[in-house]
Formats: C-alpha cells, sequence, structure tokens
C-alpha cells in the first residue's frame, strides 16, 4: 500500500484543490545543477563538514528515500543539534501530471559523514503542502527563485534556473532509477548557503517565489530535540566511538 499525504493544488486562478497523494517511491538528487561548477561550492560545504561524496558515480546522484520519511508537519523531531535543512525543488508525478512544490532535505550532518543516504532517511523530509502545476508556470520556470532561513536569517537564495529543468530532471531519474509511471516524489537538489557555510538552528523557513505570477509557496517548521527530554545522565550517546 503506498504512502498517502494531504495537499492542495493552487491554480492561477486562484482555485484550491485539495489533494491525496499516492506515493509509491521518493528520491533525493544531489549535484543536479546546469552548470556542474555551481554545484561544486555546496560539495564544499558538506566536505568541511566531513562529508564524502561518492564522486565516482556520476551527478546528479540520486538517493532512494522511504516515502514514509515525508511530512508537511510544521514540527518535526530530530535527534541530534548537529542537524540542517536545504531548499529544494519537489517534483511529483501524480495523475498523469507534474506536480511542483517546495521543500526542505532535512539532513543529520554527524550521520551524513558515515553515509548520506542514511543520514537523509533519518530526518525527515518536509514538503509544503501547497502545490502548483507545472504546466502553469513552465514557460517562465527560469524566473522563479528559490530561497531558505534559519532562525529568521536569510541561510539560501538562487532562482530555480540554477537547477536542471523539470524535464531533464524527471528524464534522468527515468534513466537511472526505474521510478514507477506515476505516484512518486523527486527532491532536486539544493545550492550552497550564501555564507558558505552550513549553519544550524530550530526554525527553517523555505518558499518558492514566482514573480511572473506574483505568488508563491512557503513553508516553516521547528524542530523538537528528542535527546532533550532526557533526564542528565540517562541520554544514550548518539555514536559509539570505534575501539
Amino acid at each position: 500500500m503506498p504512502f498517502t499525504l494531504q495537499a492542495e493544488v493552487l491554480s492561477t486562478d486562484g482555485t484550491r484543490t485539495p489533494r491525496e497523494l499516492a506515493v509509491e517511491r521518493m528520491y533525493n538528487m544531489g549535484s543536479a545543477t546546469r552548470d556542474a561548477d555551481v554545484a561544486v561550492h555546496h560539495q564544499k560545504e558538506v566536505a568541511d563538514a566531513g562529508v564524502k561524496i561518492a564522486f565516482d558515480i556520476p551527478a546528479p546522484r540520486i538517493y532512494p528515500i522511504t516515502p514514509q520519511a515525508l511530512t508537511t508537519a510544521t514540527s518535526v523531531e530530530v535527534h541530534g543539534s548537529r542537524t540542517s535543512g536545504e531548499v529544494e525543488i519537489v517534483l511529483i508525478v501524480s495523475d498523469g501530471e507534474v506536480l511542483v512544490g517546495v521543500g526542505s532535505d532535512h539532513t543529520d550532518r554527524d550521520l551524513e559523514r558515515v553515509s548520506i543516504v542514511y543520514s537523509k532517511q533519518t530526518c525527515p523530509n518536509i514538503l509544503a503542502p501547497t502545490l502548483w502545476r507545472l504546466s502553469e508556470i513552465a514557460d517562465h520556470w527560469d524566473e522563479c527563485v528559490l530561497e531558505s532561513w534559519v532562525d529568521g536569517k536569510l541561510y539560501q537564495q538562487t532562482p530555480t534556473g540554477t537547477f536542471l529543468s523539470p524535464e531533464d530532471l524527471l528524464r534522468i531519474l527515468d534513466e537511472r532509477a526505474n521510478p514507477p509511471k506515476s505516484d512518486y516524489v523527486l527532491f532536486a537538489g539544493t545550492i550552497v548557503a550564501l555564507d558558505g557555510k552550513l549553519d544550524y538552528g530550530q526554525e527553517w523557513s523555505f518558499r518558492l517565489h514566482d514573480p511572473v505570477l506574483d505568488r508563491e509557496i512557503r513553508h516553516t517548521y521547528r524542530l523538537e530535540f528528542l535527546m532533550d527530554e532526557m533526564a542528565d545522565g540517562f541520554r544514550v550517546p548518539l555514536t559509539v566511538e570505534a575501539g
């Protein structure tokens, strides 16, 4: 049985249509920029945090994630304090059409040193519950803008044209991952922070802005740190040193 998610599709005429999305598969991409040199900045950003990227795998690299990690919540639970979000284009193939959204691929940066796939799986992938139809913005796609904030500070900002087009993203996914014909979600990669450094905080906001149609999708979520609930002396270590 597929995972289901409640959302709404906002049309250009202002109509909001509730939509129950069936999600059979979910994928996260990395280094999905049109100019490969642009991706290097984010690669350095995570490398400075001790993350090793599998450069022997051609970009964009694809990380399969269980759909149960997907949420539209405004409060999400994490274990460690070294977790951070990042704004991403989200493409959803559902009922014969492509829907566009915006999300945050929240990641445990300590676990990411060991496994990028596991680090993405252990934290939620947050999706704003409002979606647009790709067909309504395809003619001015490159003019849209992605932004994120951490604790109220602007963290990331880039035009959607920085990344591969939706058509290319879906084509590459189809060639390399054999997704189902419908009912899947693709988080399409991110960009370096404005100051070139990973940041950590409690409140994360992100948006997709369409300046041509003068509309946006925005979402905010706060972190709940599970280990903070444990009394001193009873907190199990998050990692175990080898040896």
